[in-house]
């Protein structure tokens, strides 16, 4: 009873002007807090708009496609590149018709964690294993350094450059000491 006379009521007013998956979340949480209690209701908020997050974020990684006058194909990556949006990189590459050359220029892009490593680390070696050149360029320097522990052999793939980004790989911060 005190959760329905404390509630603000007048939040249902601007559900129609919220996005849907956040009316969802409102919803269920108000019913969860009325059903169980207000504990439980705050955990499953939390998950719901965690996972929501995650599947917008996944769902924003773009790869736009040139051709160098050389004739090497280059992928632009935009967008957060993390275990929810591995599968949707993947399918941005088509290893068997590109040229000779390929380059991959993370630039407009953060890798964020080791999902994301092992992505940039199985599409480089499809490359490689049909005997095909491929060049990632502007990754940040925890990046490299994880992948050259994969596979040392990355010196010759991974290029370096004065505009590489400067941001920390989550799964590097498990080797730091807290």
């Amino acid at each position: 009873m005190v959760v329905i006379g404390t509630f603000a009521w007048s939040s249902f007013r601007i559900i129609n002007k919220i996005p849907k998956s956040d009316a969802i979340v409102l919803i269920t949480v108000s019913a969860i807090t009325v059903w169980q209690d207000l504990a439980i209701a705050v955990i499953v908020g939390v998950i719901m708009s965690a996972l929501v997050f995650a599947w917008k974020n996944a769902t924003m990684i773009r790869a736009r496609k040139s051709i160098k006058q050389d004739g090497t194909k280059v992928y632009e990556i935009w967008g957060p590149l993390f275990f929810g949006s591995v599968q949707n990189f993947n399918s941005k590459f088509d290893a068997k018709t590109d040229p000779e050359y390929v380059e991959i220029d993370f630039i407009e892009s953060k890798v964020s964690d080791h999902s994301g490593i092992e992505a940039v680390r199985g599409i480089a070696n499809k490359y490689l294993d049909l005997g095909k050149n491929v060049k990632l360029t502007h990754l940040s320097p925890e990046c490299k350094t994880l992948l050259l522990k994969a596979n040392p052999g990355f010196e010759q793939v991974i290029a370096t450059s004065i505009d590489d980004p400067r941001y920390y790989v989550v799964s590097d911060l498990a080797d730091k000491e807290v």
